[in-house]
């Protein structure tokens, strides 16, 4: 006999049929141009099943965001502590954001549209940055980094900014590799290292996690770029 159970769960909560469909959305036009209409249309719902399922296009959003976060923390814990506690807490966090951009890069269309939107409009982009610390004090934690306090709020910021200056890199590197990605997020965990003393203190504060892959060898620091 078939099982249609998942069929049936899927048709009774219409979700994930939603969160798609406004993220196919978002991959094709800015955020500021996508309505709840369209969202209902695309997903074949009704504005009640959507309004059942989500509050607006930013709880979409926010949703999403959620929802990677999840991801990287379930591949983090299928990994076990006790296989890379020996390592050092700065290759943790490599490790983890690594394993971010894994879960992210079917959507690299739609971190593009948001990056755009960002750009134009300061206050999507300080409501982004939000989301962004929430999700920095997960990869955080995940990483074994203490978040708690003035100082974890710091890091998390700190690590906010770690994750957009990768983004940038990560939405233009096409080697399945992740060559490019990986020396930025060096490059920019060794800023926080030498600029911050941010590493410095997750050495102190860490006691246990892991990484996956080598972090590549450092690369000369590229020069600047003059203010747009």
């Amino acid at each position: 006999m078939t099982d249609t159970s998942g069929t049936t769960a899927a048709a009774q909560d219409p979700r994930g049929r939603i969160l798609d469909s406004f993220l196919a959305l978002l991959a094709e036009r800015p955020f500021e141009r996508i309505g709840l209409n369209d969202v209902a249309t695309r997903a074949d719902v009704s504005l009640v099943e959507l309004r059942a399922a989500f509050g607006s296009t930013f709880d979409m959003l926010s949703t999403f965001i959620r929802d990677v976060d999840r991801k990287v923390l379930v591949g983090v814990a299928s990994e076990g502590d006790e296989a890379m506690a020996e390592q050092p807490a700065r290759d943790r966090l490599f490790d983890v954001l690594m394993r971010r951009m894994d879960v992210l890069a079917p959507h690299k269309a739609a971190l593009g549209s948001l990056a755009r939107s960002a750009r134009g409009n300061p206050f999507f982009a300080l409501a982004l940055n939000k989301l962004a610390v929430r999700s920095a004090q997960w990869m955080l934690a995940a990483a074994k980094i203490d978040t708690a306090g003035l100082k974890g709020a710091a890091r998390a910021q700190g690590l906010a900014l770690v994750y957009g200056r990768t983004l940038r890199t990560f939405l233009h590197d096409d080697d399945p590799g992740l060559a490019k990605t990986m020396s930025t997020i060096d490059r920019e965990l060794s800023k926080g290292e030498r600029a911050l003393g941010l590493l410095d203190s997750f050495c102190v504060l860490a006691t246990c996690g892991g990484r996956r892959r080598e972090r590549p060898a450092p690369a000369p620091e590229p020069e600047a770029p003059a203010a747009a």
